[in-house]
């Protein structure tokens, strides 16, 4: 009988994939079968040449052993072993995963060792750019049992390789799902390859979904101006919510050019929340974006009119809600509103807001609810603030505005 046998592949890291052999020995079920001698024989004398790595000579006697005919299941068993040995340290993955397939079927193989050998599998075909051949030694090996989270990133990398997109997130997005569900923080690796195959799949809902976590988990200025530029870019985002954009923009740094600053301010002006200007404006002058190119004097041309404006409304704030309280809807409290809280009485101007809001009739419910949210943020009110905007619904941009403010205002 041959005992001692070198036998499987195993797979170390899934980067590289460097690869080792082991040396278990005969199963103790196979202890009172032997070898004939016509298969014994050549098969010690691969074992000698695969012991000096000659490895053409191993082959050809693994092969010698594996032609001699009437051979029992249990020869073929161990010229299998041989054979996957030589394979794998020669590197013929092809004969390697021939001869681990064999081994894998095999009832003689205990299933702790096939997991394994799947696993060995699975990396050589992967190394080899059989990628089809490694996904469904993959698909095998997690059925099997098999627990490596190295594993499930190499199906991920293989469905994408191969350009098979779709399966490609659905992996990699129930792998991060999985993290999250433990308490875990998900690679930022992992979450740019699912907004790599996202896009790559024309998944614009489930890509606008995973940057939100990327700038949840890794908040980098770029994943930020991923998140923004869907927005400023998205056909679906009514007029009404252009500022709303920009100031997102301006409270993650991305709004910094004097064109932007001038476009914001005059958009407030037109919102008719002046005081919201002079906060652009302030912002612009103190950072130094405005005041200080040649449109210098334009620029103080325009702060001097939302001065002036913004002097103005504040005055009329008494009238204006006298006009809101007999309107009958309630978009005109939301503003006065607004311009309450905007101007330093922001428990009046709250109470105003949550009237119009409570009144109805309004042009859009959620971006009422956007508003109220940010009033309470500028109340100083943080808690409320996410309490309502979590509440904001729709499919024209106001939801991703409350979303981007949540991740905005929590990291505060």
């Amino acid at each position: 009988m041959l005992t001692g046998l070198l036998s499987g592949s195993a797979l170390a890291g899934v980067a590289g994939f460097a690869t080792s052999v082991m040396m278990p020995g005969t199963a103790q079920a196979e202890a009172q079968e032997a070898l004939r001698p016509a298969v014994g024989k050549p098969l010690q004398q691969a074992q000698a040449a695969l012991r000096k790595k000659a490895f053409p000579q191993a082959m050809a006697a693994v092969n010698a052993a594996d032609a001699v005919s009437g051979k029992s299941a249990y020869e073929s068993y161990v010229i299998a072993q041989m054979r996957a040995a030589v394979a794998q340290s020669s590197g013929n993955a092809t004969e390697s995963i021939a001869a681990d397939d064999v081994l894998i079927a095999s009832s003689r193989t205990p299933g702790p060792e096939k997991v394994r050998l799947l696993m060995a599998e699975a990396g050589l075909a992967y190394t080899a750019h059989d990628y089809p051949r490694s996904i469904t030694a993959l698909q095998r090996y997690f059925k099997a049992g098999g627990t490596d989270a190295s594993m499930q990133t190499l199906l991920i990398q293989a469905y994408y390789l191969q350009k098979d997109y779709p399966n490609a997130a659905k992996a990699q997005a129930s792998q991060i799902a999985a993290e999250v569900k433990a308490g875990q923080k998900p690679a930022e690796n992992q979450l740019n390859l699912l907004a790599a195959v996202q896009q790559q799949s024309n998944d614009l809902d489930g890509f606008n979904a995973t940057m939100v976590k990327l700038v949840q988990y890794y908040p980098k200025p770029q994943y930020w101006a991923q998140l923004v530029h869907g927005l400023r870019t998205n056909p679906n985002i009514p007029e009404r919510l252009l500022y709303d954009v920009d100031r997102i923009r301006l409270a993650v740094g991305l709004l910094t050019s004097t064109a932007d600053l001038m476009d914001m301010t005059e958009l407030a002006v037109q919102a008719g929340y002046p005081a919201l200007a002079q906060q652009v404006m302030a912002f612009g002058y103190a950072g130094g974006g405005l005041g200080k190119d040649a449109g210098a004097a334009r620029e103080a041309r325009l702060k001097a009119l939302v001065d002036q404006t913004a002097a103005a409304k504040k005055a009329s704030l008494p009238t204006d809600e006298k006009a809101a309280q007999a309107a009958s809807s309630g978009d005109a409290l939301l503003a006065v509103g607004y311009n309450y809280v905007s101007f330093g009485q922001a428990d009046h101007g709250l109470a105003l807001m949550q009237a119009g809001i409570a009144r109805g009739k309004l042009v859009s419910e959620d971006d009422a609810k956007l508003h109220l949210g940010l009033a309470y943020m500028d109340a100083g009110r943080k808690p409320d603030a996410i309490k309502v905007l979590k509440t904001v619904g729709g499919t024209d941009g106001a939801a991703q505005l409350a979303e981007l403010w949540i991740l905005q205002i929590g990291k505060k």
